[in-house]
């Protein structure tokens, strides 16, 4: 009697559960004329393309002079956020870094990269907003906490480098302490002070998870050393070919100055010859990859993509890449896939969200896609694709009776 009571009892649970669970995926109702006439925006792909590196990102040192000139750096930050939000022009802003970096020894150009990661560069977003002068996240913990204010650009960039320094080195910074968290990490983080050599060695630890973080902010300098379309960019790369023992490499540098010059079948013969001296080069695959896509080549750029990932698989933009290109052949569980295995790697990823969102909304899971792309919007609220794609999403919902 007992068994077959606890059975009825059981019965009854799972109907309530099925019956909530029922009238939770019911509980927004959308409108299908205005879902028909509903277009989103996908998200751009990560199209910069990669130097070669000349020593293995866990071998770069946070302390060290830079290879980015002041000028590649203007231009790099201007090419990514022609209006980025700053109390200061970008050419004053780089060369403060130049100069505070420079006085305590650490790598200005690659200090910047960490800054154009942290702000978004410097569209922001997240809980730190342009009037702190905060570059780099301090005191910024999570929970709307929005760290650390500075009263200068000056002051923020200072206590960005100073705040590297007690990471990297015991020595004191050679100029007044203006970081507020430099005798905390001293005092209460012995463990850390003064023992990361490497911008690999911040995984984990300047920012959690963040397991790419440093490996994140090198392929930002990458790209920032990237050659341009002159004809000095042109020369110098063809000098290289000539003469440097590293083929691979300067085959690879001047089919980045043909593709800075859009010139993507003259950019992929150059890059396959890299390949031939070295199949294993991942940036000269990425670069191939994406100039694939632009060949307008899709099936060939996620083969290139799948060699990437074999060598390495913990590249957010990789996955991303490939799977906006699944996305395009309506292989909708395949991109999402990629697009989670970009957000397992960077978890602040919203442009992975919102081509998760556009995939569900394709295969009509409506509610699933608003609920992935608010994920989005609570992560980076001036992301202007993703608050549009919101409000579109939003506007197909029909409203209860009663409300306006």
């Amino acid at each position: 009697m007992r068994k077959i009571f606890c059975l009825i009892l059981t019965a009854i649970f799972v109907f309530s559960l099925t019956a909530c669970t029922s009238a939770e995926s019911e509980k927004i109702k959308f409108d299908k004329k205005k879902l028909k006439a509903t277009v989103l925006t996908e998200s751009p792909a990560r199209d910069t393309p990669l130097i070669v590196l000349n020593e293995k990102p866990e071998n770069i040192t946070i302390l060290g002079l830079p290879t980015a000139t002041a000028d590649q750096m203007i231009k790099f930050i201007n090419n990514r956020n022609p209006n980025p939000k700053l109390n200061c022009t970008v050419r004053e802003l780089v060369q403060i870094y130049y100069e505070e970096a420079g006085r305590e020894g650490i790598r200005a150009d690659v200090a910047i990269c960490q800054a154009i990661k942290e702000t978004g560069t410097w569209n922001y977003g997240g809980d730190v907003s342009p009037d702190q002068n905060n570059y780099c996240g301090l005191g910024a913990t999570g929970n709307k906490e929005p760290g650390a204010v500075f009263e200068t650009p000056r002051m923020g960039a200072r206590a960005h480098v100073q705040h590297l320094l007690a990471y990297t080195s015991v020595r004191k910074p050679n100029i007044e302490v203006v970081d507020p968290r430099y005798e905390l990490i001293k005092k209460f983080r012995p463990q850390i002070f003064g023992k990361i050599k490497t911008w690999t060695g911040l995984n984990g630890v300047w920012a959690v998870p963040g397991n790419r973080y440093g490996h994140e902010i090198l392929q930002l300098w990458q790209q920032a050393l990237t050659p341009d379309a002159s004809d000095e960019s042109f020369e110098a790369a063809e000098f290289k070919i000539s003469f440097d023992d590293d083929k691979a490499s300067a085959y690879n540098e001047r089919g980045l100055v043909y593709f800075a010059r859009k010139d993507y079948r003259k950019a992929q013969e150059d890059f396959q010859k890299a390949l031939e001296i070295n199949p294993n080069l991942t940036e000269v695959l990425f670069n191939s990859a994406i100039t694939f896509e632009k060949m307008n080549r899709p099936d060939d750029a996620i083969k290139t993509y799948d060699k990437y990932l074999q060598i390495d698989s913990k590249t957010d933009s990789a996955y991303y890449n490939r799977g906006r290109l699944k996305l395009a052949k309506k292989l909708y569980e395949d991109a999402i896939n990629d697009f989670r295995a970009a957000l397992e790697i960077e978890d602040r990823f919203v442009d992975a969200h919102n081509e998760i969102a556009i995939a569900l909304f394709r295969r009509k899971k409506y509610s699933e896609a608003l609920e992935e792309i608010q994920k989005a919007a609570e992560v980076n609220t001036t992301n202007k694709i993703i608050s549009d794609n919101k409000t579109k999403l939003e506007d197909c919902v029909k409203k209860q009776s009663g409300e306006k």
